[in-house]
């Protein structure tokens, strides 16, 4: 089974944590460097690990998961204050690792990940994040989530340890339940009302040449037909945002072997049926991992070039109604990419991911910002 490919780094793991190179985060709390903000930049946060997962509500609010350490990963959450990204405490226990986080407000928000062996998921009030208990699957893993309301929010994962199947849970206000899933790989949950959820991923078939999307319409998920990748193609689609329920956009990749950037690839939702959008493949390779729309004219796609065995490079591309343009985004170490993004206005977005050394060995976090001229 593949992963999102953040290169062969790996930004998201669909059935398994991730093993992450940086400081040990059993042995001492995190620090980060804050640098002081300059004109039209903000604050930055570096500390050792990955980011995975972005989302904001206003300017002033923004929350950031991922993992930190190595020998002994430990989930990592930011937040941003209006002024600096400031670490705050996880109530996971060692070994666990965030991928993704959705926030309704300042105080409503959801973080999910991994254990290690189950499925793992935080709630934040308003004071504090606390552990929220999740169906116990063994070998599950949850990789996305996305929030309606205070009673309404979905996570996608896959569970099993020799047989991964697709994993969809659904908050009720009370608690969190099992919903029935085609089978597949997720990676990735939209929403935008109690009967309209996108979630996404991949087949269990290679040879199908195409990626996995399901729809919710609000009795059941069910497959809907996607545009092929072409034949001995593997797609993977690592993100999907979602304004409508006639305006929607799945990013990821294609290969012919399943490993390392491929072809990038954009798809998009009218209101009536998936189709393939071009965007550009660069760097040898492109690989998509998480997506941001504002409207039919504005959205973002992020990831990164490269190839599976030399050094990556960050990538940002820009929807202006018409087509997907490459934006330059600074990438600060020997490699880098970006796992997730986050828009509030067009004049404000946020993206979250990884520098790393050139032996790879040691990883840091890194988060850009969009100031409506620049990533930064």
């Amino acid at each position: 089974m593949r992963t999102t490919r953040l290169a062969t780094y790996s930004v998201r793991v669909l059935a398994a944590p991730l093993v992450l190179a940086g400081v040990a985060a059993g042995a001492a709390p995190v620090t980060a460097a804050t640098r002081p903000a300059a004109t039209g930049r903000a604050a930055s946060f570096t500390v050792g690990g990955q980011l995975k997962g972005v989302a904001a509500t206003s300017a002033r609010n923004a929350w950031a998961v991922g993992e930190s350490g190595a020998a002994h990963p430990r989930a990592l959450i930011v937040r941003w204050n209006g002024t600096a990204w400031k670490n705050v405490p996880s109530p996971a226990p060692a070994g666990s690792g965030l991928s993704g986080v959705a926030a309704l407000s300042a105080s409503n928000a959801w973080a999910v990940g991994t254990t290690g062996h189950t499925a793992l998921i935080e709630r934040w009030d308003g004071r504090a994040w606390t552990a929220v208990p999740s169906p116990a699957l063994p070998g599950s893993s949850l990789s996305g989530v996305a929030a309606v309301s205070a009673r309404d929010a979905w996570a996608v994962g896959v569970t099993g340890t020799t047989r991964p199947r697709a994993l969809i849970l659904r908050w009720n206000g009370r608690s969190w339940t099992r919903v029935p899933s085609p089978g597949g790989y997720l990676s990735a949950v939209a929403a935008t009302s109690a009967g309209n959820a996108w979630a996404v991923g991949t087949g269990t078939s290679v040879s199908s040449g195409k990626p996995l999307i399901l729809r919710w319409n609000g009795t059941s998920w069910r497959p809907v037909p996607t545009p092929g990748a072409g034949p001995h193609y593997y797609p993977f689609l690592a993100g999907v945002a979602a304004t409508s329920a006639r305006r929607a956009w799945a990013v990821g990749d294609s290969t012919n072997c399943g490993c390392g950037p491929g072809i990038s690839l954009t798809v998009r939702w009218d209101g009536r049926a998936w189709t393939r959008v071009p965007s550009p493949t660069l760097g040898g390779g492109t690989n998509l991992s998480g997506v941001a729309a504002l409207s039919a004219r504005s959205a973002w796609a992020v990831g990164l070039t490269g190839s599976g065995d030399g050094p990556t490079r960050t990538l940002a591309l820009r929807w202006n109604g018409a087509s997907w343009a490459k934006v330059p985004s600074p990438s600060p170490g020997a490699s880098g990419g970006l796992s997730g993004v986050a828009a509030t206005s067009a004049c404000g977005a946020w993206a979250v991911g990884f520098t790393s050394n050139r032996t790879r060995s040691r990883f840091e976090t890194l988060i850009l910002h969009w100031n409506g001229t620049a990533w930064k």
